[in-house]
């Protein structure tokens, strides 16, 4: 044996442990790093994360959601209750049968109402609700129902405005949200200056909150449920899928979003809500009892921590975060809807809070409430109080998604597999909707144009790899911050505006009644 061959023989053990190693070292690497950008981002997003969710001096309740909800109350009295007095018409605008084939726009108003619904249906709708409901007792959702029928008058306000004063091109695309309203309406209405800063602070909040919330965050937990139910594997593979599926997507542009949104979210309804309706009915005899749960603990609390307020709290809190009515997100996907009457689109989108929140969230809760995961005490017939968790026990001590996945498993032994696929699902609709988003307020920033748009695509494709493969809570924290600092933004021209948005809707309401309104169908 020659020395040197010698010598590679001795040093195979040593390298063979190496390379065993490796996989631990890249993981010890990848936390140290992970911890690092956490400890970096933390330290300079902390300030303003902690602004945009901190309490109501002398509440628990976050500012952020108080102005919302007192946004919603506002516009839903000023626009005397119009999202229960155009219901049937907003049903009938969603089935085509006043669409006007000849309409400048992009998409149908059925597409629409499913791209912007897919980017607020997800996991708000599934674990949002079980911490909702963990915390605050059956009675949140009582509140959580009434803060979603409010914001459907925020929803008509804002996305009136986002086909009223959107860029129409020559190529037959649009262009529209916020930030166009804000410029071209608070100008309209003599405050241009302000109404331009505004516009560009909003764009910069929504590029940030599309990579993050709108992205990352949504690939991070797909990641975690996929290797829940096949074992761990690293993320960065999730990632590369997922964004390769996202871009294949997105280069299409909005036709081809939409043309995906419109097959996906009905699917994604038809199966949650199917599967909820399952259990509701096996459990027929309880429905009476859990609204009656759902009502008493609205105004007691049935021991719950916090009693009226805190179910209040949790209720208000959760509808905010599901449907977004007031944060502008929704306006930019309307935008681009087929209509000459801006009030239409106004109408359709008040459908979404409905969908998303007093359809989605309730059946969500019912089935929590009426599976028994929540733990009553026999006695006192008061849901039991954990101190220490700072809520109430569950079966298996579970929370989150974990508790959803609890109570419906409990009735179907294969539902977490369904909910696996319905994670996946929201995670990527939300996906590809928050593309369209952070796309249009980073083409307003630095202008239309082939390149800027494919730079944002790959951009954003880039940080779904990040975010499957990374663990970056401050970053996400963070990123939820900039969506909500959107609502600040946004509800500010939204009470500049709301007149205009009468005067449309006066305007539709007289011509509708004399029959200058054409149906179609």
């Amino acid at each position: 044996m020659k020395p040197n061959q010698f010598a590679l023989r001795a040093a195979l053990p040593a390298l063979g442990a190496a390379l065993a190693a490796l996989p631990a070292q890249a993981q010890e690497t990848a936390h140290s790093v992970d911890e690092k950008i956490n400890e970096v981002v933390g330290s300079v997003t902390g300030p303003f994360v902690n602004f945009i969710f901190a309490p109501f001096p002398g509440t628990s309740f976050p500012w952020i959601v108080l102005w919302l909800v007192v946004a919603a109350t506002i516009f839903t009295l000023y626009f005397a209750f119009v999202q229960f007095r155009a219901f049937p018409h907003s049903i009938a605008l969603v089935s085509g049968k006043y669409s006007d084939p000849n309409d400048a726009g992009e998409v149908s108003h059925f597409q629409a109402l499913a791209t912007a619904l897919s980017g607020t249906v997800g996991l708000g709708n599934i674990a949002g609700v079980a911490v909702a409901v963990s915390i605050g007792g059956p009675g949140a959702t009582f509140w959580m129902i009434l803060a979603g029928l409010m914001g459907m008058a925020s929803k008509f306000t804002e996305c009136t405005l986002g086909v009223k004063y959107r860029n129409e091109y020559p190529d037959g695309t649009v262009s529209g949200g916020p930030m166009y309203y804000l410029k071209k309406g608070m100008a309209e209405r003599g405050f241009g200056g302000l109404g331009s800063v505004l516009a560009i602070i909003f764009s910069i909040f929504c590029v940030l909150g599309s990579l993050g919330g709108g992205n990352m965050f949504q690939a991070n937990q797909a990641h975690a449920q996929l290797a829940n139910i096949i074992g761990d594997y690293p993320g960065w593979i999730t990632g590369v899928i997922f964004a390769a599926i996202v871009f294949a997507v997105i280069i299409g542009g909005l036709k081809s979003i939409a043309q995906v949104t419109e097959k996906v979210v009905p699917f994604m309804g038809v199966l949650y809500v199917g599967t909820a309706l399952i259990i509701l009915l096996m459990n027929f005899d309880k429905i009476g009892w859990a609204f009656g749960q759902i009502f008493d603990g609205a105004f007691t609390g049935l021991g719950v921590a916090g009693g009226l307020v805190g179910a209040l709290i949790q209720g208000f809190k959760r509808a905010a975060f599901s449907n977004e009515a007031g944060v502008g997100s929704a306006a930019i996907a309307h935008s681009a809807v087929r209509t000459k009457e801006p009030i239409t689109e106004g109408f359709v989108s008040l459908l979404e809070p409905f969908i998303d929140t007093v359809v989605i969230c309730t059946m969500t809760a019912l089935v929590i409430v009426i599976t028994g995961v929540l733990q009553i005490d026999p006695e006192t017939g008061n849901y039991i109080w954990n101190a220490d968790l700072g809520r109430v026990e569950t079966l298996g001590d579970v929370s989150g998604v974990a508790l959803t996945s609890a109570a419906f498993g409990s009735a179907l032994s294969w539902f977490p597999y369904v909910l696996a696929l319905a994670v996946i699902l929201f995670a990527f609709s939300t996906m590809i909707s928050w593309s369209y988003y952070g796309l249009k307020a980073w083409t307003y920033m630095f202008g239309e144009g082939k390149f800027q748009e494919l730079s944002f695509k790959i951009l954003f494709c880039i940080f779904v790899i990040i975010g499957a493969a990374m663990n970056l809570g401050p970053v996400i924290d963070f990123s939820d911050a900039a969506i909500f600092a959107m609502a600040l933004i946004n509800i500010i021209g939204l009470y500049f505006l709301m007149p205009i948005v009468k005067a449309e809707l006066n305007s539709y309401q007289t011509r509708l009644k004399s029959g200058e309104i054409k149906r179609y169908a």
